[in-house]
């Protein structure tokens, strides 16, 4: 009886140190993955009235900037150059775009071409 005492008093903290070990590198993998999530910069547009709001914005390259109409008719988002072109937009619907290379980006609504806007990404 001894020996079968030994070992389960022994294996006990073998299995509680495993336990604790999984949970360590668990938290390190997830500890990784958050700068990574966080690192992808996010900025919004919204149209309205028939305006872009902000009208220009400066953002970091990489970040996804989501244009969304407001308004209650179709707009569309499409960048001077054609680097970026959405389909009509009707209300409350979205366009996104990740910007990844530095420089300027003009942009205008083709259904409303006298509705401007800029992106300035650094």
């Amino acid at each position: 009886m001894r020996i079968r005492v030994c070992v389960a008093s022994l294996a006990a903290p073998v299995v509680i140190a495993g336990f604790l070990f999984a949970g360590s590198n668990l938290s390190t993998a997830r500890a990784q993955q958050v700068p990574a999530a966080a690192a992808a910069a996010t900025a919004e547009v919204n149209i309205d009235n028939f305006s872009f709001a902000p009208a220009t914005i400066s953002v970091a390259a990489g970040t996804t900037i989501t244009w969304t109409n407001r308004d209650d008719i179709p707009h569309t988002v499409v960048s001077d150059d054609k680097v970026f072109k959405s389909k009509v937009l009707d209300t409350d619907e979205k366009f996104s775009f990740t910007f990844s290379k530095p420089g300027t980006y003009p942009y205008f609504c083709s259904v409303h071409p006298k509705m401007t806007g800029k992106i300035v990404v650094q």
